[in-house]
């Protein structure tokens, strides 16, 4: 009997399109409270991530990789460089400076189907990312974390990473700005 379980890397419209919605189901389940409740109810739809996803792929400027339970995607991550400078496309007026970290690998997103959450597939998304980074030979690898979500913040800690002591602001409409925390883990 084969595992159920299986990596795909993302590379099609049908890949771009399952990392998408799972970014909004994650989103929507993760953050309400912290974002604008109608930056998620009328930006991130389960379609807002797809010309991202399809523009990094053919890019190469990141990498995504599905989870597969048989012939369901039940999560996702993207990873490659770390970001440095201004990032528009996730909230404009947000500079991410990662000059400490030249060289490092990030995990930019990973997202569980919520309904999902607790199986263990968040780990094997992780660690299959860091392993891929490490393979690049990148150094490390960096995260950010709402400085709220307190689970995904132990999560990442027993996988491993460290708060770094960095705060990074991230302006959303209505002048809220949300907290991320910077995560590092040696490779």
């Amino acid at each position: 009997m084969s595992d159920p379980l299986r990596f795909v890397d993302a590379c099609s419209e049908v890949h771009f399109a399952a990392m998408s919605a799972i970014h909004c189901r994650g989103w929507r389940a993760a953050y309400p409270g912290f974002v604008p409740e109608d930056y998620l109810s009328e930006v991130i739809t389960e379609e807002h991530w797809i010309p991202f996803f399809r523009e990094d792929y053919a890019t190469k400027r990141c990498k995504g990789l599905l989870l597969y339970e048989n012939d369901i995607p039940v999560g996702c991550c993207n990873y490659g460089p770390v970001r440095s400078g201004p990032s528009p496309r996730q909230s404009e007026g947000l500079v991410i400076d990662s000059s400490n970290y030249s060289g490092w690998g990030e995990v930019i997103s990973l997202y569980v189907e919520p309904a999902r959450t607790g199986c263990g597939y968040g780990g094997l998304l992780l660690e299959e990312a860091a392993r891929r980074l490490k393979e690049a030979s990148y150094p490390g690898c960096t995260l950010f974390v709402l400085k709220e979500n307190e689970g995904a913040r132990r999560f990442y800690e027993r996988h491993g990473f460290v708060w770094d002591g960095t705060i990074q602001k991230v302006p959303f409409p209505h002048d809220m700005v949300c907290n991320d925390l910077r995560y590092i883990k040696t490779l």
